[in-house]
């Protein structure tokens, strides 16, 4: 299966089962748009990644986001806490965590908290935690202020959105144990 399929399930999921939340959704990212965050963030979109932000570019519209927080998105999806980020949310995060070195902490470049070939495409608000996406092999990973950064927990990003799937199914047929649909969308208790 392709990110794209992967993906498109997942939005298909999402339409049929909360409606309102996919209605709030933005539309695609640009090449020229995607260009340019490269440009500026210094690092190639994986393949994976920008293929999904042609799809989908979640990022907030201009008027909504919050300059108080480091990360904006649509609260709620994929879960309670974390949101997947958009090309401007990506690039704001990624220009907070990169570093001069490449490795932060230095000292430690086999075991960093972060590496600059790591790009995050989801996020809490706070930017403390979140998934992203290893340039060098496409692999996911995540990372949790505080904590050791795990690598490698999605062998790619249609993985991970498979594993969105399955929770969105699991949510739709009444299993998932914090999620349900109210009034077309998703709610977390």
């Amino acid at each position: 299966m392709s990110v794209v399929e992967s993906w498109s399930r997942v939005m298909g999921l999402l339409r049929e089962h909360a409606p309102a939340d996919h209605a709030d959704l933005p539309g695609s990212a640009t090449e020229r748009m995607l260009a340019a965050a490269e440009e500026r963030m210094g690092i190639p979109l994986p393949r994976e990644l920008r293929v999904w932000l042609l799809q989908n570019n979640l990022d907030l519209p201009e008027e909504d986001v919050d300059d108080d927080v480091a990360c904006c998105g649509f609260a709620g999806f994929p879960d309670e806490g974390s949101f997947f980020l958009g090309i401007r949310a990506m690039e704001k995060l990624y220009a907070n965590h990169s570093t001069p070195g490449g490795v932060n902490p230095p000292d430690r470049p086999d075991d960093p908290f972060w590496r600059n070939e790591w790009i995050p495409f989801l996020s809490d608000q706070d930017g403390w935690t979140g998934k992203f996406i290893d340039v060098r092999d496409g692999r996911v990973g995540r990372w949790f202020v505080g904590e050791i950064t795990t690598t490698g927990e999605y062998a790619s990003l249609t993985h991970y959105f498979d594993s969105v799937a399955d929770m969105l199914t699991k949510i739709a047929d009444g299993s998932h144990p914090t999620c349900s649909v109210v009034e077309g969308r998703l709610v977390w208790s």
